[in-house]
């Protein structure tokens, strides 16, 4: 865990925790050169396992999606190895996931689900169709679909 206020690599300033899974806790934070929100996703080695294996792994999935260019991904910045595990750095994506937007307002608005539903065909396409190598994108569920306050779709949480 990363304690608040922490600065990673001389940049990264650590704002706030805004999400936690089975490896890996999100924080919200400050990139002090360029002034702008950014997300560290920190992946702890675990205890019992291969590290090295895993880090090693991990690193190359990130370097694999730091090529990506679309707009419904997020971008990933920077991929620093700590003693305790790694730090993926990434945008920021402003908004909501789908699981809180249905937990909030319950049932769609059918118009808005074909909307949506046509944004994710666009990404998954993008992904499956990678050259040499597609990309199967293989968490998909509410809490990683982010709906911007445009209204516009992101995909998120590609490394573990």
């Amino acid at each position: 865990m990363i304690e608040i206020g922490t600065i990673i690599d001389e940049r990264y300033e650590v704002l706030k925790e805004i999400g936690r899974g089975g490896m890996s806790i999100v924080y919200l934070a400050m990139d002090n050169r360029l002034n702008k929100s950014i997300v560290i996703k920190d992946i702890r080695k675990r205890a019992y396992s291969n590290n090295e294996l895993l880090i090693n792994s991990l690193i190359v999935e990130a370097n694999m999606l730091k090529k990506l260019d679309h707009w419904a991904l997020p971008k990933i910045y920077d991929i620093i190895e700590g003693k305790d595990g790694i730090y993926v750095v990434m945008d920021y994506i402003e908004g909501e996931s789908l699981k809180e937007k249905q937990q909030r307002e319950g049932i769609f608005d059918p118009d808005s689900v074909i909307d949506w539903g046509k944004q994710l065909a666009d990404v998954l396409a993008y992904l499956h169709l990678r050259k040499p190598n597609p990309i199967i994108y293989r968490d998909m569920k509410p809490d990683n679909v982010m709906l911007t306050p445009e209204g516009k779709i992101k995909l998120i949480d590609f490394v573990v």
